[in-house]
């Protein structure tokens, strides 16, 4: 092997005598978040049912190590040797077949995946203590497709040609957490409503019970989300919403009367003003007869792209955006702003996908279902580990990044009398910002009970 150093090459021996290297010394982060919120305990707690004997593993810690490993980019049950390999960090983790069984359990309890959203729901608790909770939260209904490359069950075709899933998910935007998720079969609409109900529903029950009465709600959705149910559904909860609004016929007439002089600019997402595109309320030109009382609509006009093509019904080189809410504030550019900042949610489906949604890899429809709820966990433990532990870029980092700079590090773990020391490589450039993150997480005070 030959390696460069001050612009020499130099052949280089290699042996298989080193002694105290571990690798991923960064994911011990992760598994010490989970101690420290008090996920771990409240899965051993919510799970405690299915042990099968006291000298087995515990189905808690089971599922901890299997969040954790997808929090490293694990993507099936055999990456669970990554997590595995490395026991001084981690201690003793559950065989393959035992974390199988364990999925397998909780799959086969009617009440399984309620054990785990309360567990979920519990930690998100306990660390919105530690971190704040924020005065506002947006909730973002979004369905994704998930490919199936065998017959596995509740696979059907899709929309798109296709075959797969197409689960249903809802984050928390200000928080960037992941709030809930529905498995469903490749051939469910994106938008029905009872599903988007039955989400929203779940991710309201894992805000904790004292700010669900002072927190401002808002449910976020794409065109899907303007059915009447699902938005008689918000007033009776008294929740604001903001959905995406068809360019009908009557909506395209309604904005070609709209004067030049009543479209105001838009924002972009630091509040500065858009150099292209304007913003204007088309209510008044509209029968909003049948939809919530309150209702307002919103359009966007910008200028597309050079050499976008122009469908035969935009008017005057623009592309037009419609949006249908509730919310009350005068500042229709800031609302308008507000609900484009819906794309974020995409992010979070992408990098979810990067962090074991990608593969669903049961034949089982109820273990796959269980494997998405360790997904939305394993996103926690990164987003929680990002508000309480890391600052700067790094607090924004997404996953793939956050990997390779600091999960994936490796290090030298040393033993000298009763102590340890995990010995980071000096001159790499987030080093100290690991090293400051479990200093962090030292100081943080553990679960109470």
């Amino acid at each position: 092997m030959r390696v460069q150093r001050d612009g020499r090459s130099f052949t280089v021996e290699v042996t298989a005598d080193g002694e105290g290297l571990v690798s991923h010394a960064g994911s011990a982060l992760l598994a010490q978040v989970a101690d420290k919120s008090g996920l771990t305990r409240a899965l051993s707690g919510e799970l405690a049912a299915l042990r099968e004997r006291r000298s087995g593993h515990d189905p808690g810690q089971v599922v901890r190590d299997l969040a954790v490993m997808l929090s490293d980019g694990g993507d099936c049950l055999a990456d669970l040797r990554a997590v595995r390999d490395q026991a001084p960090l981690f201690g003793q983790v559950a065989s393959d077949s035992t974390a199988f069984r364990v999925i397998d359990a909780i799959a086969s309890d009617p009440d399984g995946l309620e054990r785990l959203r309360i567990a979920h729901a519990r930690a998100r608790t306990r660390t919105w203590a530690l971190a704040g909770a924020p005065k506002r939260l947006t909730i973002d209904l979004d369905a994704t497709l998930v490919g199936a490359h065998s017959d596995k069950e509740g696979a059907a075709g899709t929309f798109k040609g296709g075959f797969g899933f197409h689960p249903m998910l809802a984050y928390a935007d200000e928080s960037g957490e992941a709030l809930a998720g529905e498995l469903r079969p490749g051939n469910a609409g994106a938008n029905t409503a009872a599903d988007q109900i039955q989400v929203a529903e779940q991710a309201i029950e894992q805000i904790p019970a004292e700010h669900i009465e002072t927190i401002d709600l808002v449910l976020r959705v794409d065109s899907a989300g303007a059915t009447h149910e699902l938005l008689d559904w918000c007033c009776e909860g008294q929740i604001r919403f903001s959905v995406g609004y068809d360019l009908t016929e009557t909506v395209r007439r309604a904005i070609l009367q709209i004067p030049d002089d009543a479209w105001v600019c838009a924002l972009d997402q630091d509040g500065t003003q858009r150099r292209n595109g304007q913003v204007v309320e088309l209510t008044d030109g509209l029968d909003l007869t049948g939809w919530p009382q309150g209702s307002r609509v919103l359009v966007r006009r910008e200028r597309p792209h050079p050499g976008a093509q122009l469908s035969f019904s935009d008017h005057d080189g623009h592309r037009f955006q419609a949006i249908l809410t509730d919310q009350t504030d005068t500042d229709i550019a800031a609302i308008e702003r507000g609900h484009r900042r819906r794309a974020r949610v995409e992010d979070h489906i992408r990098n979810d996908k990067d962090t074991g949604l990608s593969n669903l890899p049961f034949r089982d429809f109820d273990m796959n279902a269980v494997w998405l709820c360790l997904v939305l966990i394993a996103h926690d433990l990164l987003a929680w580990t990002q508000r309480l532990l890391l600052t700067g870029e790094l607090a924004r980092s997404e996953p793939k990044r956050l990997r390779y700079r600091l999960l994936h590090i490796a290090a030298r773990l040393a033993f000298h009398a009763r102590g340890a020391a995990l010995r980071l490589q000096r001159n790499w450039p987030w080093a100290a910002d690991l090293a400051h993150a479990f200093a962090r997480l030292r100081a943080l005070p553990g679960p109470a009970g």
